[in-house]
């Protein structure tokens, strides 16, 4: 069996990241599939160092919008087969799906939007969310086993976020959009981090005002969700709360296949 290194991490923008180290800490990372959100880039905008990294294929998505959202996956592995977006062009304009068939996974490296702008967006969310279910329940029911990674824009539980009781009316704890993430894992799939850790205090996103890191006053909003049907395969989940860079913090999960 192989052992695989998955990381998912929203960079706030691939060319000011680049600048901050950002191949640097891949090249001592090594993950052997690296999950990117929020890119920021368009495709006219991809450089040779962006798409050629020494023994990784790279795929990208983007927004119609310059400069908006787009997602990326560098991987060791060639996939079977790569999909951009799930087929709504609703959601797939906007450059937050990159789906990667690997055989024994697919795996969905996705960018959630955001609600907080206004109601409109709060509702574009939620929508996203009940289009991206009907396709997981589609996949899941063609037998294969979906592992999903991403900015999910969500705390899910109050574990999950440093002052739950003041965010409760804000977009990201709503109560709608928990009880979407109850639905989801309650449709087989597993918070792989909390299989192997219910610290407190442990998040993957930080406002940049206000010191609100070097406080750790953060929201864990970043997952990887997993069939449950893959549950033997894993070895471990972590949040690499130490890496700079982003206003979010890579996270990992480890797995056999």
């Amino acid at each position: 069996m192989a052992k695989l290194k998955l990381v998912s991490w929203n960079i706030n923008g691939i060319r000011a990241i680049a600048k901050k180290g950002f191949y640097e800490w891949k090249a001592e990372e090594k993950p052997d599939i690296l999950c990117l959100q929020e890119t920021k880039i368009s495709a006219d905008q991809l450089t040779n160092e962006i798409i050629e990294r020494k023994g990784y294929k790279s795929y990208f998505s983007h927004a119609e919008k310059r400069g908006y959202s787009g997602v990326g996956i560098y991987s060791k592995i060639e996939p079977v087969s790569v999909t951009d977006g799930f087929g709504l062009k609703k959601f797939d304009s906007e450059g937050r799906t990159l789906v990667a068939d690997f055989g024994d996974f697919v795996l969905a490296n996705i960018y959630f939007p955001n609600g907080s702008q206004n109601e409109d967006r709060l509702q574009y969310k939620m929508d996203f969310y009940d289009a991206f279910y009907k396709w997981a329940k589609a996949l899941k029911k063609s037998g294969k086993k979906l592992i999903v990674c991403g900015d999910f824009n969500t705390a899910h539980k109050e574990i999950d976020i440093a002052r739950p009781k003041e965010n409760v009316k804000v977009s990201g704890f709503m109560p709608i959009e928990r009880e979407w993430m109850d639905k989801f894992i309650k449709a087989g799939y597993h918070d792989t981090f909390r299989l192997y850790s219910q610290e407190p205090h442990r998040y993957s996103w930080w406002h940049m005002r206000s010191g609100a890191r070097e406080r750790n006053v953060g929201w864990r909003i970043d997952y990887f969700m997993a069939d449950e049907g893959l549950e033997s395969n894993f070895q471990n989940a972590d949040i690499l709360h130490k890496v700079q860079g982003s206003d979010h913090c890579p996270i990992t999960l480890q797995l056999k296949v």
